[in-house]
């Protein structure tokens, strides 16, 4: 399982990027990929949303289940990856890179601060199994 160490993460298995001009990239982990099983449609939402830190703002399905993705930070959507409607497959192929979910403008910079770094995410997953 890979937890990359310059990512933020949720205990709910988002993963967030360090902030760039007030903007980060989110995504699901690796744990979170592999617990899903095959991704074969995911739900983005409109760029331009309003999202508020723990609300459910997109869906991935697989074969298994579908699952809510919940924003990990607050802000407004600037982009999504539109290659996932043609390629879904990309979140369990590389979660960090290809498989991206979408950027948010933050309403405030120092919120991903307060998310856990690799060692909190990893001893989360480690309660979990």
């Amino acid at each position: 399982m890979q937890i990359p160490d310059n990512l933020r993460y949720t205990s709910s298995h988002e993963w967030v990027s360090a902030p760039v001009d007030g903007m980060v990239t989110v995504g699901i982990t690796d744990y979170a990929q592999d617990q899903l099983g095959d991704v074969v449609y995911v739900e983005l939402p409109a760029v331009g949303a309003a999202v508020a830190s723990g609300d459910p703002v997109a869906v991935v399905e697989s074969v298994k289940t579908a699952s809510d993705i919940y924003a990990p930070v607050s802000g407004s959507v600037e982009a999504v990856n539109e290659a996932l409607h043609d390629a879904p497959e990309a979140i369990n192929d590389s979660p960090y890179e290809g498989g991206w979910l979408f950027k948010v403008r933050l309403s405030d910079e120092a919120e991903p601060g307060s998310l856990l770094d690799a060692g909190g995410y990893q001893q989360a997953v480690e309660k979990e199994g």
